[in-house]
């Protein structure tokens, strides 16, 4: 499980297609403790990935993951390039502290940056809100965005707004995202069981209330 709080980017360094999927490794900074190992979990721009190898060479810390072909069907992590960002953070462990929200690293779908501007110190973003997750997403709701865990500000007909503080602007990959650059969205999974949970009481009450009256 991850939290959405973004602990560093990534810097695409190599990639390398093969018949099933996509090897990308990523160079990583500004941790302090970069423990990487073989097999752990990783959210990669809000994709949970498994770390297959790790190391350290002259320019610094690095981790390479694979991407099946289902991943890169499903998200955009394949049309990332040498160079280019990404958000990463590791798994919760059992005592850490949580400060963000419940985030699975299962991504749902990916949209699109429709607009953003500087709000005084803070941004302001606007993203497209993709058919059939309109219910998932509500004003001051927990939205997760490329693996950041964010408030919606607001939410109109066919998008939403998220507020984005100077140091989530200045630690993720938000400040390079321009308008129409796609963007993971994860929902809160919290809200779907609700769904789910109403939907089963909703059929079980069904049979009694569609009973024709007794005579």
């Amino acid at each position: 499980m991850f939290t959405g709080i973004v602990e560093t980017t990534g810097e695409v360094v190599r990639r390398e297609s093969t018949d099933e999927g996509l090897r990308l490794r990523l160079r990583i900074a500004g941790l302090d403790d970069p423990d990487f190992h073989h097999g752990q979990s990783v959210a990669v721009s809000g994709v949970c990935l498994t770390v297959e190898d790790c190391g350290t060479d002259g320019a610094g810390d690095w981790f390479s993951v694979f991407l099946a072909a289902e991943t890169v069907a499903k998200t955009y992590l394949g049309d990332l390039r040498e160079g280019d960002a990404v958000n990463v953070e590791r798994a919760l462990p059992a005592d850490g502290r949580f400060d963000g929200h419940v985030v699975q690293g299962h991504v749902d779908t990916t949209t699109r940056v429709t607009g953003r501007e500087r709000v005084g110190e803070d941004w302001r973003f606007t993203f497209a809100l993709p058919d059939g997750y309109g219910n998932y997403v509500v004003d001051k709701g927990s939205v997760t965005l490329d693996g950041i865990s964010l408030t919606v500000a607001d939410r109109r007909e066919g998008e939403f707004d998220v507020a984005v503080i100077p140091t989530t602007y200045d630690l993720t990959s938000l400040s390079e995202k321009a308008v129409g650059d796609p963007v993971h969205l994860e929902v809160d999974v919290v809200a779907k069981y609700v769904e789910r949970m109403l939907e089963g009481y909703a059929e079980r009450l069904a049979p009694a209330s569609e009973s024709p009256p007794a005579e």
